[in-house]
């Protein structure tokens, strides 16, 4: 039986000691609530740190209590937990990845660190792990995971799940070794993130810094394809809702209300950290109180800071002035029963979070930097009577969802302040129908929703990715293909030129035929069995000069032209070159840019070569001619192209399985074989009957049936073919 393993840096466990034992208890926390249904069952299990350093003693003992609730530990050491998780997590990948690079300290001891802590989190997961197992791989902690346990297990199904942003790629590419923790992630099937920003933030990096071609949200990387896409993540909203009938939870709404009796509440949580935009929400309020003395007295700033990290210096400094803007402001507005700011800096059970949520009139969650924000759902789940106002920050991933939200920039303290007014003297019908709008999402969309479309989505990469996975054309096969052709009377061989029967050159005119090739064809066109084609995206000038002479049925640039044996040439009608000047142009602007690169203009097609450019420059080039390009061939409905070493822009109506389709209607094979390299040959495979041969050369994701590594042994299969 297969089993699903999930890893985090931390395990979902509450540790207490009693009577000098420790006793492990299943934490509540929101990600360990959802993945229970997971980790809970059969023999799932979750593996990570527990959370605390354990002596070499007690290891064992911790160990068999841990594996009573389907836990496994990675034991850390306390040079671990510095170097790291407080120095490589937290004091590079956290800032970095929230937009605050200034703090972020690059130090390659740390970064050793981290590589030996993914290394040992590998160890521990590997004696779990089986070929059939799904395993789960979540946050920031262990990018390199991913890739680690690739190498291992190359046919494992990985997931991995980012609970943090991701930045631009101008912001990644400061870290020194964003190339290994890209291909680390890299290593997963499916890499998921809260929001869609985040995703082309990701796709951004990867393709800028490595060398590898996207296609949509799919990223091919060697022999797979692995899907880039984006999850928001949800909560338990129903355990949130039914809170507030729990009698702990009533207790506390009736004192708060007493305390708070003729006031509005404010309502802030947050744990302590320079992206939450703590800061900039008490300047906000601050001026909300120096504009508006007639509501002094009147409201309170209800401010929960969960302590964090308070012995790093950044987060010290954070704290002191956090604790001196409080101070300044009630000292300063202050009455003999009123503070204007309540200001609690400690954590708190649920309950009393789920009776400030029933109770708070507005919530004010302005992160500077956020993954999604769970708190501000929360609160939108326990507002059983759809009264209360959201206030949200823009910078959240949950801003994406909850669009009834009063959305702001944090940056914008009057923008900030003017949404507490607002939110103050929202008409009563107005205030319903947004919250019960964004009850609707956080119910519909909850944690279980969540995890059970982000495993049935890793399900659907995988059987893509095996039904795009051509199998090797090995010696059995081989004898397979030649058995077929030898029976057959009536035979159709599709060859495309450039990668499939001659390797590439820097200069495309070099890449001609020798004479090798021109014997093997000959061998083939002299069989009156074979109709023999060659499919080129080549232009139809080049393929007379080198092959008009030549008993072949000839297509160039991809069906645009077609040319039958001892035929004339004939261009496919109807076709639009009205987009190619505004194409050129900027094609153009991108070779100004990039040295070796240069623009092919076919009769319906552009192509931006940078096969001569400098390794990594062109694909870097490649990349953001693309984005740019996005938008033209969108509005006039032309086809994008990303192949070897080429961007290309041609009409819709013109590929090679259209081309395909015309040449296998017009009679009855018994014996087809087709073979191509590109992207664009693709259209060709799928144009086939089952029954064809489908070759794809030096790529195993394709929809053809087999591959093979490069043109030299598409011509020694060629040549097997022709042997008595």
């Amino acid at each position: 039986m297969s089993k699903t393993i999930i890893v985090s840096n931390r395990l979902p466990v509450k540790i207490t000691q009693e009577n000098n034992d420790l006793i492990f208890n299943s934490s509540e926390g929101g990600l360990a609530t959802g993945l229970g249904s997971i980790y809970k069952e059969g023999d799932n299990i979750w593996i990570g740190w527990p959370g605390m350093i354990i002596e070499e003693e007690a290891e064992k003992d911790v160990t068999e209590k841990l594996q009573a609730l389907n836990l496994i530990p990675v034991f850390l050491e306390e040079s671990d937990i510095k170097r790291y998780y407080e120095g490589f997590s937290n004091e590079i990948l956290w800032p970095v990845f929230h937009y605050i690079s200034a703090y972020a300290r690059f130090d390659s001891d740390n970064w050793q660190s981290y590589k030996e802590v993914n290394e040992k989190f590998a160890q521990a997961i590997l004696p779990h792990l089986e070929p059939e197992d799904t395993l789960w791989i979540h946050d920031y902690q262990l990018l390199l995971l991913p890739g680690i346990i690739r190498e291992k297990h190359p046919n494992i199904s990985i997931a991995f799940f980012q609970h943090i942003p991701f930045p631009s790629q101008e912001l990644f590419r400061m870290i020194p070794w964003r190339k290994d923790l890209l291909r680390g992630m890299l290593g997963a099937d499916l890499i998921g993130f809260h929001t869609f920003d985040d995703v082309r933030h990701f796709i951004s990096a990867a393709t800028h810094l490595l060398d590898l071609h996207v296609d949509g949200s799919m990223i091919r990387s060697g022999d797979r394809a692995i899907a880039i896409e984006p999850f928001p993540m949800g909560i338990d909203a129903q355990k949130f809702s039914d809170l507030s009938k729990n009698e702990t939870v009533k207790e506390h709404i009736r004192s708060l209300k007493e305390h708070y009796k003729d006031q509005k509440i404010f309502l802030s949580i947050d744990r302590l950290d320079y992206s939450k935009g703590i800061i900039q929400r008490l300047e906000a309020f601050e001026l909300f109180l120096q504009e508006n003395p007639d509501y002094h007295e009147k409201v309170v700033l209800f401010m929960i800071v969960v302590p964090s990290r308070d012995n790093v210096e950044e987060y010290q400094r954070l704290k002191n002035e956090i604790d001196r803007i409080v101070g300044n402001i009630n000292s300063h507005y202050r009455k003999l029963d009123w503070y204007p700011i309540a200001y609690f800096y400690q954590s708190y059970p649920v309950e009393f979070l789920s009776a400030l949520y029933n109770i708070a009139d507005v919530c004010l969650i302005t992160p500077m930097r956020d993954g999604m924000n769970l708190v501000c759902k929360e609160y939108v789940a326990s507002r059983n009577d759809n009264t209360g106002v959201l206030i949200l920050s823009e910078m959240a991933g949950a801003s994406k969802e909850l669009i009834d939200a009063i959305i702001v920039n944090p940056n914008n303290i009057h923008k900030v302040k003017n949404a507490l007014i607002e939110a103050l003297n929202m008409p009563a019908k107005e205030m319903r129908e947004r919250m019960m709008a964004m009850r609707q999402m956080v119910f519909k969309y909850n944690i279980y929703h969540w995890v059970k479309i982000y495993m049935q989505r890793l399900r659907d990469v995988k059987s893509t990715q095996l039904s795009m996975r051509a199998g090797r054309v090995k010696d059995s096969i081989r004898t397979q293909i030649k058995e077929r052709f030898n029976k057959s009377e009536k035979r159709l061989i599709l060859l495309d030129y450039d990668g499939t029967l001659v390797g590439f050159k820097t200069q495309i005119d070099l890449a001609s035929p020798d004479q090798e090739l021109y014997d093997l064809l000959d061998c083939f066109t002299s069989d009156k069995k074979n109709h023999t084609v060659l499919i080129s995206g080549r232009k139809h000038e080049t393929l007379e000069e080198w092959f008009g002479h030549k008993e072949l049925d000839l297509i160039a640039e991809h069906g645009a032209w077609r040319k039958r044996i001892k035929g004339d040439w004939k261009q496919k009608a109807d076709l639009s070159m009205s987009w190619k000047e505004e194409v050129h142009q900027l094609m153009d602007a991108f070779c100004d840019r990039t040295p070796g690169a240069f623009v092919e203009e076919k009769s319906y097609s552009l192509v931006w070569h940078y096969r001569k450019v400098q390794k990594g420059l062109g694909s870097l080039r490649a990349n953001e001619l693309m984005d740019n390009l996005r938008y033209i061939t969108a509005s006039h409905g032309l086809q994008l192209l990303n192949g070897d070493k080429v961007v290309e822009v041609k009409n819709s109506e013109v590929n090679k399985g259209k081309a395909t389709s015309s040449v296998i209607t017009k009679s009855e094979y018994d014996f087809i074989l087709a073979i191509g390299d590109d992207y664009t040959d693709e259209d060709i495979f799928k144009a086939l009957p089952e029954d064809a041969f489908s070759i794809k050369v030096g790529n195993h994701i394709s929809a053809a049936r087999y591959f093979l590594e490069d043109f030299h042994e598409v011509r020694s299969l060629l040549h097997f073919l022709l042997q008595p």
